[in-house]
């Protein structure tokens, strides 16, 4: 006797009962998948992208609006400090490394940073091709930069004003390839960085242009000279200023100096995105309870399946008992069904989640420029499998408990 094809036979028998017992486990186990490897990601990608920054000084407003710019790039700045200002905070006892950057421009999407040689140290970032910059208009592009868009060695593009992606707004200067970084799976992976020069004069040259259009429609030579002057001793800015400390301990007063004494403000990335997660976890809190719901619903449809199954053939089971099927091997038999609904639900259940995630961030755009999702770890989808098949097997040995106390002979003179 084939147990197996006896299990498969059950299974095709009852067909809208099976799939109901397969669709909803499989939707289980797809939001189980799909809010682990979720949450991991994130939790990935803020630790990572955190790099050796312990503090982050830029204009007043939003502590964690300025982080969410100036640390994971999803955000607009709070607005520009003195690079003067900034200078003479990096000079300071207790800072190891103070990395200014300044931005306003992207292309196609990725934003364009203006900064040192020493922001790379902060993520332990490595030239893969080329060099660093030396001159303005010079750029050296992230991985994700150089795969998504194609870019190599040697080509130019022209950014766009802004932080978001348009062509509208398009400045005039090229920018010119000269550096591609090794994969680092952290935020500077989508980052085309620059130097500060050249972003400076990028805006400067849209700032003097403007202000030529106006006086050449007053036709004003003395006040272009006036302009011209004004602008030769405008003071620059930068966006931020990233510091790592030597001491842990310069956390303690450093920021309560700069937030107390002057017009900036000083965030701690950490403290700003531990307080980001604990929001974030709220829903995914919510969405885990509500999968370990569907879980639960899904084990007693099961349950209802499979002792549909057994009362509804009942006197099947009888004859196979009276041509010698032990109790056990008609137990295997459910066991063999509730096991192939699994197995079947938990590929559907891997399949789905691959495939919503790929559309997800393929239409949104949100893997390649903001999020970077990372494979679920083995042990994530063994303690998900182990709690699936729990859930199976307790549904099977509630299926299965009339067939112990089966009477043979009740069963087959009724049906007679």
């Amino acid at each position: 006797m084939n147990i197996w094809k006896i299990s498969i036979k059950n299974l095709r028998s009852k067909p809208f009962y099976t799939f109901l017992s397969i669709i909803t486990l499989a939707f289980s186990i797809t939001l189980l998948l799909g809010i682990q490897q979720l949450r991991g990601s994130f939790e990935y990608q803020i630790k990572n992208s955190l790099g050796d920054i312990d503090l982050v000084i830029g204009a007043k407003g939003s502590p964690l609006q300025l982080i969410l710019a100036s640390v994971l790039h999803i955000d607009n700045p709070t607005g520009n400090i003195s690079f003067e200002e900034a200078k003479k905070l990096g000079k300071n006892q207790m800072v190891k490394l103070a990395v200014p950057i300044s931005y306003g421009d992207n292309y196609k999407g990725y934003r364009i940073v203006g900064t040192k040689t020493s922001f790379y140290e902060l993520y332990n970032a490595q030239l893969e091709k080329g060099r660093y910059t030396k001159t303005a208009m010079e750029v050296v592009i992230g991985a994700s930069v150089a795969n998504q868009l194609n870019l190599k060695i040697g080509d130019s593009f022209t950014s766009s004003h802004g932080l978001t992606e348009n062509t509208i707004e398009l400045h005039d200067e090229k920018l010119k390839v000269v550096g591609i970084l090794k994969p680092t799976q952290k935020v500077i992976d989508r980052l085309i960085t620059t130097n500060l020069e050249t972003v400076w004069d990028v805006h400067n040259h849209e700032e003097n242009r403007e202000e030529k259009h106006k006086d050449e429609l007053i036709d004003d030579t003395t006040h272009e000279h006036e302009t011209h002057e004004v602008h030769e001793h405008h003071e620059k800015e930068i966006t931020s200023l990233l510091i790592t400390f030597k001491s842990p301990m310069a956390l303690l007063t450093f920021p309560r100096k700069i937030n107390k004494g002057s017009n900036m403000q000083a965030a701690i990335p950490k403290l700003e995105l531990d307080r980001l997660y604990e929001f974030t976890n709220i829903g995914f809190t919510t969405i885990t309870w509500i999968a370990y719901l569907i879980l639960v619903i899904s084990g007693i449809t099961i349950f209802i399946n499979l002792f549909k199954m057994v009362k509804e053939r009942a006197f099947d089971l009888a004859l196979l008992r009276t041509y010698g099927a032990t109790n056990f091997q008609i137990i295997k038999m459910v066991f063999y069904e509730g096991l192939s609904i699994a197995i079947i639900a938990i590929s559907l259940g891997v399949l789905f989640i691959k495939v919503g995630l790929y559309f997800l961030l393929k239409f949104t755009d949100l893997g390649t420029k903001y999020t970077m999702l990372h494979e679920l770890e083995p042990q994530s989808i063994l303690e998900i499998g182990v709690l699936v098949f729990t859930a199976v097997i307790v549904s099977i040995f509630l299926a299965t408990y009339p067939i112990l106390t089966i009477n043979i002979s009740t069963i087959l003179r009724n049906e007679k």
